[in-house]
């Protein structure tokens, strides 16, 4: 599971998703090959957790989609 940032100057984006190979997925985001809310941009990671299994991955991967404030407060400890 992981979060990545891409910024521009009027904003800072970020994208929840999971893998079994982060470097591989980050590569294909920033090729414009990843998600499609994702094409156009340079992408850099700034967390990650690994699991046992995909259904644990994916269970957290929810949360973070859906809980903005813990995203922000990621977001804001990478600005640090």
């Amino acid at each position: 599971m992981y979060l990545i940032i891409s910024k521009n100057i009027n904003s800072v984006k970020s994208y929840v998703g999971y893998t079994n190979n982060i470097k591989k997925r980050i590569g294909l985001h920033n090729k414009g090959k990843g998600a499609k809310s994702t094409r156009g941009r340079t992408w850099k990671l700034i967390f990650k957790k690994t699991f046992k299994n995909k259904s644990l991955a994916m269970k957290y991967e929810y949360q973070l989609k859906k809980n903005r404030k813990l995203r922000k407060k990621i977001k804001d400890n990478y600005a640090k």
